[in-house]
C-alpha cells in the first residue's frame, strides 16, 4: 500500500509543480495589471520615451544618465505641453513607476520562459498543455510590443495614449491571466464534472465582466472618470445630455466622454447585479463545495468592486482607491475563471 501511495505521489508531483509555477506567473501578471493601473493613475506612462528591451533592465545609474533620459523626455509632447514645469527630481517620480512597470514585464518573461524550458527538457509537461504554453509564450511577447505601441501613440502630437491601444493592452493582459489560471487549474488534473446548472448564467456574467473591464479601459484612456463625478445622475440626468454629440452615432461609444462613462456605469450595474445574483444562486444550491466557495466569493467581490467604483468616481479618481479598484477587478476576474473552470471541467477532490 505504501509503495502504491509513494508512486502516486511521485507521479503527481510534476503536475503539482507545473500548476504552482503557472499560479505564480499568474500572480505576477495580476500584479503587473495593478502596477499598470497605478502607472496610468499617476500619469507616468509617457515618462520613458525610448524602448530598450534588454538595456532597459537597469535604471539610470549616474547623474549623466539621468540627465540624458530627462532631456529625451523634454522633447516629448507631454513635457512641452503639460509638464514643462518639471525639474529632474519631479521627473524621477513619474519615471520610476513606468520603469517598474516595464521591468516587471521582463520579470514575468523570465519567470515563464526559464521554468518552461526546464520542465520541457525534463519531460514534466503534460502533452495536452504544451500547445497552450506556446500560445502563452507568444501572447506574452506580443504584449510587450503592444505596450510600446500604446506608449508611442502619446509621443507624437497629443500627449495622451490612444484609448483603443490602452484597451487592447489591458484586455490582452486579462486574456493572458485567464489562460494562465485555466492552464494551471488543468495542470492539477481534471476530476469530476459539475452539474450543468449555472454554466450558462456564469458565462453570461463573465461576458458582462469582460465588457465592463473593456469599457473601463476606455474610461481610463479618455480620463472620463474626471468628469461627471456624481452618482447615479450625470449632469442631473440618468443619461447625460451630451451622450450623442459625435457623428456617426456609434463613435460616441468609443470617443465621447459622457457616453463612455455612462456605458461603463451601466455595464458595471448589470455585471454586479448578475454576478451577485448568480453567486447567491450557486452559492446555496450547488452540490460542489468548491463551486459554492467561488460563487460566493465572486458575489462578494462584485459588490465590493461596484462600491469602490462609485467611491472612485465621487472622489474624482484618487490614486489609492483607483489602484484598489483595479486590484479588485483582477481578483473578481480570477474568481470567475475558477468558477467557470469548476463548472466545465470539474473541481478537485474536495468536491467528491
Amino acid at each position: 500500500m505504501t509503495a502504491v501511495v509513494d508512486q502516486k505521489f511521485i507521479a503527481e508531483t510534476p503536475a503539482r509543480a507545473v500548476a504552482m509555477w503557472l499560479f505564480a506567473v499568474a500572480a505576477l501578471v495580476a500584479m503587473m495589471i495593478v502596477i499598470g493601473g497605478v502607472t496610468r493613475l499617476t500619469d507616468s506612462g509617457l515618462s520613458m520615451v525610448e524602448w530598450r528591451p534588454w538595456r532597459g533592465l537597469l535604471p539610470p545609474l549616474s547623474t549623466l544618465e539621468w540627465q540624458r533620459v530627462f532631456e529625451l523626455y523634454q522633447q516629448s509632447p507631454e513635457f512641452q505641453q503639460l509638464n514643462f514645469w518639471m525639474s529632474l527630481d519631479d521627473f524621477k517620480t513619474i519615471f520610476w513607476w513606468e520603469f517598474i512597470h516595464r521591468v516587471w514585464g521582463r520579470l514575468i518573461g523570465l519567470a515563464f520562459v526559464v521554468p518552461l524550458l526546464w520542465y520541457w527538457v525534463r519531460g514534466a509537461l503534460p502533452a495536452q498543455l504544451k500547445p497552450r504554453l506556446i500560445v502563452l509564450l507568444l501572447l506574452g511577447g506580443s504584449q510587450g510590443v503592444i505596450g510600446w505601441w500604446m506608449v508611442k501613440s502619446g509621443l507624437v502630437d497629443d500627449p495622451a495614449v490612444s484609448q483603443y491601444r490602452l484597451a487592447t493592452h489591458l484586455l490582452m493582459a486579462m486574456l493572458i491571466l485567464g489562460l494562465l489560471l485555466w492552464t494551471a487549474l488543468d495542470a492539477r488534473g481534471q476530476r469530476i464534472r459539475a452539474a450543468n446548472a449555472g454554466r450558462l448564467s456564469t458565462l453570461v456574467c463573465f461576458c458582462l465582466l469582460i465588457m465592463t473591464i473593456g469599457a473601463g479601459a476606455l474610461v481610463a484612456g479618455l480620463d472620463a472618470g474626471l468628469a461627471y463625478n456624481t452618482f447615479p445622475l450625470m449632469d442631473q440626468q440618468i443619461v447625460p445630455p451630451g451622450y450623442f454629440t459625435l457623428a456617426p452615432w456609434w463613435l460616441n461609444m468609443l470617443e465621447n466622454t459622457a457616453a463612455v462613462q455612462f456605458n461603463h456605469r451601466l455595464l458595471a450595474v448589470l455585471a454586479a447585479a448578475a454576478i451577485i445574483g448568480n453567486g447567491i444562486y450557486l452559492g446555496y444550491t450547488s452540490w460542489a463545495p468548491a463551486t459554492r466557495l467561488w460563487a460566493k466569493l465572486s458575489a462578494a467581490l462584485a459588490g465590493l468592486q461596484f462600491l469602490l467604483g462609485v467611491a472612485v468616481l465621487l472622489l474624482a479618481v484618487p490614486v489609492s482607491l483607483g489602484a484598489l479598484h483595479q486590484f479588485t477587478a483582477v481578483a473578481l476576474f480570477a474568481a470567475m475563471i475558477a468558477l467557470l473552470h469548476g463548472l466545465f471541467n470539474g473541481h478537485g477532490s474536495a468536491d467528491r
